[in-house]
């Protein structure tokens, strides 16, 4: 069956006439890798020259494509260029990381836990998105979806952020990494493992990458494609801490925190420091413990509530831990040499203002008050750099501390690329023995239209006073059948990907199938997927 013109030809006009204007070029960037990869090859963030018709679906119902433009578009229409018959739904990830936007660009984009469902729903009502996921931490941004169409999907997603937003599309397009398919999964792989994070194998990513599953679970949206990505990722990242311990000598963010403040202290201050911390949540918490692992034992907790601060020095024994009110944060802030700062706030805590009148530190812990921000967004802000008495450093300024043992980082990254190479195989192997799932349907609706078809004409033939039994077994007879016919070549369409001889003999089949019954000219299930999502989105 041919493809309807009345749906196709807007897209694959603008597709044709988009080609023959630009010759398909496409722009590319390198992305920034954390560790080497097995594969010489670059993943690149594909930029799409910024033209009037650069992934613009183009309304036809007021221009008129001229005779030839329309020859050569039927003739694209039967051919294997349509994308909606001949592609399946990819996998995409669109991010914006430590690594490629600076934390100003990333608090605006970062999205609450509890707003992932609502993300996640939004998402999946656009035309081309069918599937979706969130990872919003303090280091990364990512939005991962299963797109109907790639180029409509990303333009669709990153109009999206820019919306909920309030960063131009643009720049975000200067900042965001694209990836698909196989990249895409080796991407979450790696950051499950903790290797796209800047303390190698850091446990905290793959707790969060636990909790995209746990938010996702029952809501429309949270596919089986996008769930099935998540779940495998979190295998991955429990077999590489297991079989190489990669955590070991290199914790979370909080950690690291910590070292880069000893870094900034001299030596002989290490264990007379003043330290205060603003917020006693699961970061503030890591950050207490890795100061008691330092040599820290007496430190000031400015926390909301006095209960999880109590909770944390009942657990740590020998340390003497100093509850202070929210209201008396700049009275403790004015005793502390060193102040670490990781809470919820939307709005700055700390200002230039407030800074500049908290009285000078000592000359032992070199004169300088250390603001360590690890919350996004930012709990301290940029503008206390003006003053000579503070310093303040970020997320992205715990880079430092991530050059120590490179050498073993880099080993250790590469040994894990063997795990993520064997376990992307595996994942790839089940997506394949999904792509049975079009053909099933669409034989059997072809079974269904010749057994209706059939059956009318059977209960024509027989009369007008044909009773309701006689139809219904006449029903129930042709049902049988077409189920009869149908079991021996559906016990062919299905394997769940493990055996890659079971797949490769199965997907023979698939294109046999295809072949034997015409099916591949019936309307892809991907376009019927787009047509009731535009259908839907128009009421």
């Amino acid at each position: 069956m041919a493809v309807p013109s009345a749906f196709a030809g807007p897209k694959l006009e603008n597709i044709f006439l988009g080609n023959a204007s630009h010759n398909g070029v496409v722009f590319c960037k390198p992305r920034k890798a954390v560790f080497p990869r097995n594969s010489t090859s670059l993943r690149c963030e594909q930029q799409q020259l910024q033209t009037t018709n650069d992934n613009v679906i183009v309304d036809n119902s007021t221009k008129t494509p001229s005779s030839s433009s329309l020859s050569a578009l039927q003739q694209l229409k039967s051919s294997a260029a349509d994308r909606y018959t001949k592609e399946r739904s990819s996998i995409v990830v669109i991010g914006l990381s430590i690594h490629t936007t600076p934390v100003e660009m990333r608090e605006k984009l970062a999205i609450p836990e509890a707003e992932w469902p609502r993300a996640i729903s939004e998402l999946c009502s656009l035309n081309h998105i069918e599937e979706a996921a969130v990872l919003s931490t303090c280091n990364r941004m990512e939005i991962y979806v299963v797109a109907l169409s790639q180029h409509r999907g990303v333009k669709e997603v990153t109009e999206w952020m820019s919306k909920t937003s309030g960063v131009p599309a643009s720049d975000l397009c200067e900042h965001r990494f694209l990836l698909y398919n196989n990249d895409a999964t080796q991407h979450i792989f790696e950051v499950s493992a903790g290797l796209d994070s800047l303390v190698l194998g850091e446990g905290q990513i793959l707790a969060q990458v636990k909790q995209v599953v746990k938010v996702g679970q029952g809501v429309v949206g949270f596919g089986r494609n996008i769930s099935g990505l998540f779940k495998h990722a979190i295998t991955v990242g429990k077999r590489v801490r297991s079989e190489l311990n990669i955590a070991s000598g290199a914790v979370s963010v909080s950690s690291a925190a910590v070292e880069l403040a000893l870094m900034k202290l001299p030596k002989t201050s290490h264990s007379t420091a003043r330290m205060l911390l603003i917020g006693a949540g699961k970061m503030g918490k890591l950050v207490i413990k890795h100061l008691a692992a330092k040599g820290c034992t007496k430190m000031v907790v400015v926390n909301r509530s006095e209960e999880r601060v109590t909770a944390i020095r009942e657990e740590l024994h020998g340390i003497e831990i100093i509850y202070k009110p929210l209201t008396d944060m700049l009275a403790a802030a004015a005793e502390a040499d060193v102040i670490f700062t990781s809470t919820a706030s939307e709005t700055p805590l700390f200002l230039k203002e407030h800074v500049a009148d908290l009285p000078p530190v000592g000359s032992d812990v070199g004169s300088v008050r250390l603001f360590v921000d690890i919350s996004v967004p930012r709990n301290v802000g940029s503008c206390i750099k003006e003053l000579e008495t503070a310093r303040v450093y970020n997320v992205d300024d715990l880079k430092e501390v991530v050059s120590a043992n490179k050498e073993d980082r880099l080993r250790k990254a590469k040994e894990a690329q063997t795990i993520i190479a064997e376990e992307s195989k595996q994942f790839a192997a089940w997506r394949d023995s999904l792509e049975t799932v079009p053909t099933i349907k669409k034989l059997r609706a072809y079974a269904e239209r010749i057994r209706l078809a059939e059956l009318d004409k059977c209960l024509s033939r027989m009369g007008d006073d044909v009773t309701k039994k006689t139809k219904k077994a006449a029903d129930d007879l042709s049902r049988g059948i077409v189920n009869k016919l149908l079991h021996g070549p559906m016990q062919h369409l299905r394997c769940d990907g493990s055996d890659s001889r079971t797949l490769t003999e199965t997907l023979e089949n698939m294109h046999a199938l295809n072949r034997m019954f015409s099916l591949e000219a019936e309307i892809s299930v991907l376009e019927q997927k787009v047509r009731a999502k535009v259908e839907q989105n128009q009421k």
